[in-house]
């Protein structure tokens, strides 16, 4: 458990861009790029998904919503970059390839190279699968409370399925879009503050649902009582990923919070999108309630289970140019 109550830690500028190419479950079929039927995945609240375009790469992809986040920023500190799947983390190579640095092409730093932003220190992780956006307020919490240098933190998550890999809906029962997001994390006040983060990880590779409902509602008052926050009686929203919708209305439900706004915002528009599914729900809905809580929630491989605090601000963004 982090607590940052006490510092002035500020996310803001949240940008996203998916995919070019929408497919409904019916075509996924068509392309072979479902095993299983639609209906398993129908029943779940998905109907559409986005991947990239013939003329499309992650990294064109990803240039978009760092580039305006850029503009947020001003002069950051440093850069954080998190992919869900190791292939988004390092540019594709040939097998026979025997230049080294030609096979360790790592992600952020051919972007930020096309971007001609230079001297930055950055930093990459691909282990936390699509609680990402956690683990990048993490390590840029971490950047903002133990160094003395001043300006903000860049973070960027950017994935998309290899070619021609299918959704397994007999095991797995997410649909996922081709995403990229980036935002600020700064020591300006705008977007939300940061209150605090609890963080569960587990090597297996499964966690039964119920597991999953109990550690989430024991986190989530964990995290409150240390804030010394009473949920009860104020206004909460609660931001859950697009992936087992029964799962989170379950969490909703035991944490019997009065006046609280359950968010899962487009699982039938763009199904799935990792770490951005945060990126774009936080954007979407603050509405300049000063005070106002919001809880994310963040489930991924690795295993990873975390949540954390916000709590808005009037201001969404600051020195933002269009």
């Amino acid at each position: 458990m982090l607590l940052y109550h006490d510092k002035s830690i500020f996310l803001y500028g949240f940008n996203h861009k998916l995919g070019s190419v929408q497919r409904d479950l019916n075509q996924l079929q068509t392309e072979r790029l479902l095993l299983g039927t639609p209906e398993p995945l129908s029943a779940l609240g998905y109907q559409y998904t986005f991947g990239l375009g013939g003329n499309e790469t992650l990294l064109s992809l990803a240039s978009g919503p760092l580039s305006r986040a850029l503009q947020c920023a001003g002069e950051p500190r440093a850069l954080v970059s998190q992919h869900c799947g190791a292939e988004s983390a390092v540019l594709h190579y040939e097998a026979n390839e025997t230049d080294i640095a030609a096979r360790n092409r790592y992600f952020p730093g051919v972007l930020m190279r096309e971007l001609q932003l230079d001297h930055l220190p950055y930093f990459c992780s691909f282990a936390s699968g699509c609680a990402g956006f956690m683990s990048l307020l993490t390590v840029a919490g971490g950047l903002l409370t133990s160094s003395s240098e001043e300006g903000p933190t860049i973070c960027m998550m950017a994935d998309c399925a290899p070619p021609g890999v299918p959704f397994n809906m007999l095991q797995e029962r997410i649909l996922g879009s081709d995403h990229s997001s980036a935002f600020v994390v700064g020591p300006k006040s705008a977007g939300y503050q940061l209150l605090g983060i609890n963080y569960y990880s587990s090597t297996r590779t499964k966690i039964p649902f119920v597991e999953i409902v109990r550690r989430t509602v024991e986190m989530i008052q964990q995290l409150a009582s240390s804030l010394q926050l009473q949920l009860t009686a104020g206004d909460v929203a609660i931001h859950y990923p697009n992936i087992f919708p029964d799962t989170w209305r379950m969490v909703t439900r035991y944490l019997r919070i009065p006046r609280m706004e359950h968010i899962t915002d487009g699982i039938a528009e763009r199904a799935h999108c990792g770490a951005t599914d945060s990126v774009i729900s936080l954007a979407k809905y603050h509405r300049g309630t000063e005070g106002r809580i919001h809880i994310v929630v963040n489930y991924g491989l690795g295993l990873h289970l975390a949540v954390c605090v916000l709590q808005e601000k009037a201001e969404q963004s600051i020195d933002c140019r269009s």
